[in-house]
């Protein structure tokens, strides 16, 4: 007879949040059985085969990764990043297993970063290149001019725009116009801008760990605050130390992966 686990179990064998855990149960995507009192329990073997499935795109071979690391480093131009994109689209059918791959590369990249293997400015060029490459995937993808609106800005003090390009591209893919306001924004400005009335929701990508988590306590609370009484919903991305979900923050959603983020945006809107 199969185990079953809980909603926290779950969530901590798959590294997630237990708001993923139950918004992946409501859309079907993992199974689960109610007990008496409403609780969610799990079969052990639904929620491995959830863990494999989730991972299949995910865990690239080493030479796929050394392929496009070699790429990003050599004297490419960003018609050649375009081109290389595209034929993982073509190979992967969805732009968000692109993503999955490209956030596997760049994890890859930092990690050889830190051990000093890669120069600042040699990952600086890099990134540049690969940027410019996904804004022309990003520009060949039309959208709907009445479908829905998204804001993506980077949190406040945080530099880097890649993971928000990556983001862009599922949300394009799912008919989502996408506003763009690039890295360090200031909360205040967000507020502002859902309080205009122009945008469904607000995406906010923190890359660092190096993130004090009372600041982004803060940005949760502000920015939130204004897209609840606006019904705007609020994404939280990136490797930072977001909060977790408490009473005394406004709703948001947690995503971890761009898997995650696809799967949100089609329970939001098919």
């Amino acid at each position: 007879m199969d185990e079953f686990m809980t909603s926290a179990e779950v969530a901590r064998l798959l590294g997630v949040g237990p708001t993923s855990v139950k918004r992946w149960a409501d859309l079907g995507s993992l199974p689960c059985v109610r007990t008496q009192g409403r609780h969610r329990r799990f079969a052990r073997g639904e929620v491995e085969k959830f863990r494999l499935a989730r991972h299949e795109v995910r865990e690239m071979e080493p030479a796929q990764i050394d392929e496009w690391i070699g790429l990003l480093d050599s004297e490419c131009s960003p018609y050649e990043v375009h081109a290389a994109l595209l034929r993982d689209r073509a190979r992967l059918e969805a732009w968000w297993c692109v993503a999955e791959f490209v956030g596997a590369v760049l994890g890859e990249r930092d990690r050889r970063g830190e051990r000093g293997e890669i120069g600042v400015l040699r990952g600086q060029l890099a990134g540049e290149r690969l940027a410019r490459g996904l804004a022309r995937c990003t520009e060949s993808i039309a959208v709907p001019h009445h479908g829905p609106r998204a804001l993506l800005v980077g949190a406040e003090g945080d530099p880097h725009t890649l993971g928000l390009r990556l983001g862009e591209l599922v949300l394009r893919e799912r008919g989502w116009n996408v506003l763009w306001g690039g890295c360090s924004v200031p909360s205040a400005e967000v507020v502002e801008r859902v309080v205009y009335g122009d945008c469904d929701l607000v995406a906010i990508s923190a890359h660092g760990r190096a993130h004090e988590a009372s600041n982004l306590r803060a940005q949760v609370r502000k920015v939130g605050a204004a897209c609840q009484e606006h019904d705007v919903q609020l994404v939280l991305g990136g490797r930072a130390p977001w909060p977790e979900q408490a009473s005394d923050l406004p709703r948001f959603h947690r995503v971890h992966t761009f898997r995650e983020l696809h799967e949100l945006l089609s329970s939001l809107h098919g």
